[in-house]
C-alpha cells in the first residue's frame, strides 16, 4: 500500500522539525520563565500546524496524481531536495538571527511562526501523496514529533543557546535531501 514506511516518515518527520526546533530554542532563551500555559502554546500550534500542512499537501497531490505518476518519484526527490537545501542554505545564513531572538508573546506572531515553520510540511505532503504514504500515520508522526522536538528545545533553551538551533536546521536539511535520494533510487534501481 505505501511506499513510505513509519522509519522514513520519523526520519522525515524529525527534518521537518528542524526549524520548530530553531525557533523554540531560540525563542526560550528570552522568557526568564514559563506558565503552563505559555509554555505548550508552541509545542501545540507547531504540532497542530506540522500535521495539517502535510495533510493539506497530501489531499492536494491526490487530486493530480494521476497527470504525474509515471515520473512522481523525481518530483518528491526534487521537493525533498529543493526543502533540504534551503533549510542547508538557511543554516549558514544569519538574517533571520535577530528576528528568532525575540520574545515572542503574541497570538499572531506564535500563528505566523506556526505556519512559516511548517511550509515545508506542505510540500512534503504532497510528496507523500505521490508515494502513496498512509497519510493518518504520516500527519500524527509529523505532529507528535514536532510537539515533542519543541518541548525539548524549550526545555534546553536557556543551557545550550542559539548555536545549536543552526546545526539542527543544517542536519534537518541534510536528513530532508537524504530521504529524498533514497526515495530516487529506490524507483531507479
Amino acid at each position: 500500500m505505501s511506499d513510505t514506511g513509519f522509519t522514513s516518515i520519523l526520519i522525515i518527520a524529525i527534518g521537518l522539525s528542524a526549524d520548530c526546533f530553531a525557533v523554540a530554542l531560540s525563542s526560550s532563551i528570552a522568557v526568564k520563565r514559563f506558565t503552563l500555559g505559555r509554555f505548550l502554546r508552541f509545542p501545540l500550534s507547531f504540532g497542530i500546524f506540522q500535521a495539517l500542512m502535510i495533510v493539506i499537501g497530501w489531499l492536494a497531490g491526490r487530486t493530480i496524481i494521476d497527470l504525474i505518476s509515471n515520473y512522481d518519484h523525481w518530483l518528491a526527490f526534487g521537493l525533498l531536495a529543493v526543502i533540504g537545501g534551503k533549510m542547508v542554505w538557511e543554516a549558514f545564513h544569519e538574517e533571520d538571527e535577530e528576528k528568532e531572538k525575540k520574545s515572542i508573546n503574541g497570538w499572531l506572531t506564535l500563528f505566523a511562526l506556526s505556519v512559516a515553520t511548517s511550509i515545508d510540511s506542505l510540500a512534503v505532503g504532497l510528496s507523500f501523496a505521490f508515494l502513496k504514504t498512509d497519510i493518518l500515520l504520516a500527519g500524527i508522526t509529523v505532529g507528535v514529533t514536532a510537539f515533542i522536538i519543541t518541548v525539548v528545545a524549550q526545555l534546553i533553551g536557556e543551557k545550550v543557546g542559539s548555536l545549536v538551533g543552526k546545526r539542527a536546521e543544517l542536519v534537518g536539511g541534510l536528513i530532508l535531501i537524504g530521504i529524498g535520494i533514497k526515495i530516487l533510487l529506490e524507483h531507479l534501481l
